[in-house]
């Protein structure tokens, strides 16, 4: 197929698809082939270092993975601090709970697809189990160090909220 004709098909499936709504298609392939491009690379990375994928995973590492990785793809997508990585792509509208903002999208293409990833916790947790996992092979100790540490900050979070949650109740 020529390129001329690729692009227009692909131009005419992103309107249709769109249905009248901004839907950067362009900007998810783009983000998509960061994605591959990133894990094949440390996939590389680990081969060539003689790194091997370990055989098996305890089911608490797995309990570790899920825990830091919820707490860190909010850190990216909510926290406070983190807005200066999101600014170019977004626009603050408030806060959504305690310690977290509530941003909306903004720009187009790929900006706007960035920006839809950098505002959404379960977009990025792939994004940041794959990082987990690809350090848990590339660089194993320090990895356990980071999924050791969020997974106490997680468990913090918990007790904080439960902890309001039972004053709450005592007092009314």
């Amino acid at each position: 197929m020529p390129r001329r004709t690729l692009r227009e098909w692909a131009q005419k499936q992103a309107q249709e698809y769109s249905n009248g709504n901004e839907r950067p298609l362009a900007g998810y392939l783009g983000l998509l082939s960061v994605y591959v491009t990133g894990t094949t690379g440390v996939a590389l990375a680990g081969r060539a270092l003689g790194r091997s994928v370990p055989q098996r995973i305890s089911v608490w590492e797995v309990v570790q993975l899920a825990i830091t990785t919820h707490k860190v793809s909010r850190i990216i997508a909510k926290d406070p601090v983190t807005s200066p990585f999101r600014a170019p792509f977004t626009r603050f509208e408030g806060v959504s709970a305690p310690s977290e903002l509530k941003e909306g999208v903004r720009g187009h293409g790929f900006s706007h697809a960035v920006g839809e990833l950098m505002t959404c916790p379960m977009c990025l947790a792939q994004w940041v189990a794959t990082g987990l996992v690809a350090g848990r092979v590339i660089a194993p100790a320090p990895t356990r160090l980071v999924l050791a540490a969020f997974t106490a900050v997680g468990g913090s979070d918990f007790l904080q909220h439960l902890y309001a949650t039972l004053q709450q109740a005592s007092e009314g």
